[in-house]
């Protein structure tokens, strides 16, 4: 009886523990999504925030029923921007490195050993078709 006992209340607390993560993580999207909003002006997310603090739960699901639709977009909108910062960033740091630079890298590998005659002529004409 004892073991039993242990293990619902194990799993009962698991349970709560896992309920409440969740919601924190909901709180947090739906603040976040708050403040990267710029539609909503400033009243209106001082609304939010304070029915969410008096009445969470309830604030949290008319949220996500009411403005889940513009949540969504906005945090596509914000993974593209990420994205394309990401792709500048290893665009400058990589370097465009011109065709004549490819050439004589693979030329130098081809020279080596490194690779074979087909591949370096694969590496040529990959570089010339990129210029």
């Amino acid at each position: 009886m004892d073991f039993a006992s242990n293990f619902w209340s194990f799993i009962w607390i698991f349970f709560w523990s896992f309920a409440f993560i969740a919601y924190l993580f909901a709180l947090f999207a739906i603040i976040g999504d708050l403040f990267r909003d710029h539609q909503l002006n400033g009243w209106w997310k001082a609304v939010w925030i304070i029915f969410l603090i008096f009445v969470p739960f309830l604030t949290a699901l008319i949220y996500l029923i009411a403005r889940g639709e513009g949540m969504a977009k906005r945090s596509a909108s914000a993974a593209a921007d990420a994205q394309a910062a990401t792709d500048a960033y290893i665009r400058q740091t990589a370097g465009a490195a011109s065709p004549s630079d490819e050439i004589a890298k693979a030329k130098a590998l081809h020279e080596a050993g490194t690779i074979n005659d087909q591949e370096y002529e694969a590496l040529k004409a990959k570089a010339l078709a990129g210029s």
